[in-house]
């Protein structure tokens, strides 16, 4: 709407009745507005690009003047339509997009690229650099850009191919926390809310893409402001795939809200997409499920032998409808009866000292057990079943047992016997160094996921006097990201919200406890605060210039960031002081074995790539396809070259060769093709290994972001 007000506004200068008559007509159309979540879509976004290279035909915006903070005039679009060389340097005739006959003339300069989220873009990348600490491990990355376009990029390397996505986006709150167009969004923005949900489905929209149908999860940090919002909008988004929310206890001490509660706790919520679900886990220590300290973390649990929940009814399992013999002293089981068919009485002959007790639930209906009788008695000699209470009057008991899941602990030894009762049933306990294995509960209060504590401080040691508000704990990321990749010990973890890194250094610590080889592409842009941005303008630096750009969040906080948790030591180079707590403790100036390269996205032109002119620019993107893992071919000296995961090939007359060299590079699943020609490309295609999956470039690249931007038109 906001879009449409301007066009309308924007009548109004030639016709004011008119626009006044359409208004009017708007107005009428917003009152019939279906009831749900409605926000305005099609409100425009775009990003402006500082340090490309201004062409002709390109998107522009006129700079203000060195010094002056922009202004409203300065959000106007216009097209350059010649770039000329004159006296006083290069000039561009550049037309307005609103009305083609207002032209200028413009220093080049003074001149910003700007894409639309509709526009066709077609992304590079360009290495910054890169920390090598773990061998033949596979690498991190980190990419510098505006994040739905590094989604885009993605949308090439990784479509359904990643395992767990986590964010934390901005949070609306109406402090110029975020920027929407170009602009920070302040809380007197009538559109503010409707702003927030468009930025969001855009980029959710392209994340869904990036999942893994079959079994992923995403995860999504939010507080009081929006989360009504967002889960609606995730409902909408991911309409296949059940969402629950969890409350997690960030900050005990409380923010103020003003004449309302303290705030001390934010939520998250999860997507579980496919089969994907809350993997038990063991807990030595921390405790994730609301519980405090260390209270029943050696207990092991026992099941009840009464069922409950889903078919819990006589009816629904009659075979399982039986005397249990239970001595009144002693309590142990004494024998079992047969089942009792529906509709007939309760017929029983305890053995004597002994009480029959049958599956009566609580609101006194019949219910049925969760074993048969024989296997019963089978466990209840090893001593695997125990009687906690009975009620003799009323031939009730609480009778308990041990779950397959403990069993299969036992039988590994991860859980011991240490004891028997009287009753005889066993004692049990965890082996040294295990805990017990559960499902995490909704509602969290773990002292390592405060903030401040295990944020900000934590933060503050890896990079000190380097300011970032409100860094998560990373003990937090680390636990919610583990509840889905436990087993998964190569999964690939997206963040595109990165901020300061955390999600990647969460990684660094799951691959240490476990030897995975998990991999996390964290994408951040390169923005400075409201407050920084408006000294740097003062100095008259712009965007894209080294002055300015050393102080955005990318190269000044999540760069030094990742690679002091890799190293060990601080951007100043000294040891980092202080430990890691918690679920693996050790000095954090140990560093971890992994790999990260750095990148910056770039935006090309269609016709250079197409021409094979911007290979350099494209390797990145191939090598990320292909696991990002060993050696990656940034040049085809002799048109074609293979390396750990991967090959390429741009002179198809070396096929053959290059066919030989993939059958004999073991862990090469793909091979890029470089030809126009449909029976060259078939014909290698014969040549390749079934495994191998076969790219045509630039066939493929191109089709990939020409399609998105058909799609991103119509949203």
């Amino acid at each position: 709407m906001s879009h449409l007000n301007d066009l309308i506004r924007q009548l109004a200068t030639k016709d004011e009745a008119l626009a006044r008559d359409i208004e009017r007509e708007v107005s009428a159309l917003q009152d019939r507005r279906a009831f749900g979540l409605n926000f305005e879509r099609h409100q425009p976004e775009a990003v402006e690009l500082p340090g490309r290279k201004v062409r002709r035909g390109d998107k522009v915006r006129v700079l203000p003047p060195r010094g002056q903070m922009p202004k409203k005039e300065n959000d106007r679009l216009f097209k350059v339509r010649e770039i000329v060389t004159a006296d006083q340097g290069r000039v561009a005739t550049i037309e307005a997009l609103d009305d083609s006959e207002a032209t200028d003339e413009v220093a080049l300069e003074d001149l910003v690229v700007v894409a639309e989220f509709r526009d066709p873009i077609y992304p590079g990348l360009v290495s910054t650099g890169k920390v090598e600490r773990g061998g033949e491990k596979p690498y991190h990355s980190v990419i510098n850009a505006e994040n739905y376009h590094a989604l885009q990029a993605l949308l090439f390397t990784h479509r359904g191919k990643v395992d767990c996505i986590y964010i934390d986006p901005p949070y609306n709150t109406g402090a110029k926390d975020w920027k929407y167009n170009n602009d920070y969004v302040e809380g007197d923005d009538l559109y503010r809310h409707s702003k927030w949900l468009a930025f969001m489905e855009r980029r959710l929209l392209l994340a869904k893409e990036l999942l893994n149908p079959n079994d992923s999860v995403l995860i999504v940090t939010i507080d009081e402001k929006e989360y009504l919002r967002l889960g609606m909008l995730l409902e909408q988004v991911f309409p296949d795939s059940s969402v629950q929310m969890v409350s997690s206890a960030i900050n005990p001490k409380g923010v103020a809200r003003g004449e309302g509660f303290y705030r001390v706790d934010e939520y998250l919520f999860f997507v579980f997409v496919g089969s994907a679900k809350v993997n038990a886990r063991y807990v030595q220590g921390l405790v994730v499920g609301g519980e405090s300290g260390e209270e029943g973390v050696g207990a092991v649990r026992w099941g009840a032998l009464l069922r409950s929940g889903t078919n819990a009814r006589r009816s629904d399992r009659p075979n399982l409808y039986y005397p249990i013999y239970v001595d009144r002293e002693r309590l142990t089981i004494t024998g079992v009866g047969e089942s009792v068919p529906l509709n007939a009485g309760d017929a029983a002959s305890p053995p004597d000292g002994s009480v029959a007790v049958w599956p009566r639930r609580s609101d006194g209906s019949d219910g049925n057990w969760q074993l048969s009788g024989p296997r019963l008695i089978e466990l209840a000699n090893r001593g695997y079943v125990k009687v906690s209470s009975l009620r003799a009057d009323e031939a009730r008991a609480v009778i308990m047992y041990l779950p397959t899941g403990v069993l299969s602990q036992l039988g590994s030894g991860q859980i011991v016997i240490s004891g028997r009762e009287s009753s005889g049933a066993v004692i049990l306990s965890y082996a040294e160094g295990v805990g017990r294995e559960y499902r995490a509960k909704t509602q969290w209060a773990a002292k390592s996921h405060s903030s401040s504590e295990f944020g900000t401080s934590l933060l503050n040691s890896l990079v000190p006097g380097r300011k970032f508000p409100f860094p998560k704990s990373l003990f937090a990321v680390e636990d919610a990201i583990r509840l889905f990749v436990t087993h998964k010990r190569a999964a690939t973890v997206v963040d595109f919200f990165a901020g300061s890194g955390t999600t990647a250094h969460a990684l660094f610590r799951l691959n240490r406890q476990d030897g995975g080889h998990r991999r996390s592409i964290s994408i951040t842009n390169n923005e400075v605060s409201a407050e920084e941005q408006k000294a740097l303008r003062m100095q008259s630096l712009r965007p894209g210039e080294e002055e300015w750009e050393k102080h955005g969040i990318c190269d000044y906080i999540t760069k030094p960031r990742i690679e002091a948790a890799i190293t060990g030591k601080t951007p100043g180079g000294d040891p980092i002081k202080g430990d890691y707590r918690f679920t693996d403790e050790f000095p954090i100036s140990e560093g971890f074995e992994e790999n990260v390269e750095f990148f910056t996205l770039t935006y090309e032109s269609s016709l250079r790539i197409e021409a094979d002119r911007e290979f350099a620019r494209i390797a990145p993107l191939l090598w990320l396809r292909a696991g990002s893992k060993g050696r990656r071919i940034d040049n085809l000296p002799i048109g074609w070259d293979v390396a750990t995961t991967y090959g390429v090939i741009s002179d198809l007359d070396h096929s053959e060769q290059f066919a030989q060299a993939i059958v004999a590079a073991p862990e090469a699943s793909i091979a890029f093709i470089i030809t126009d020609e449909d029976r060259l490309f078939e014909a290698l295609v014969r040549e390749l290994p079934e495994h191998v999956e076969p790219v045509r470039l630039y066939e493929a690249y191109l089709r990939t972001f020409e399609i998105e931007a058909r799609r991103a038109a119509e949203r």
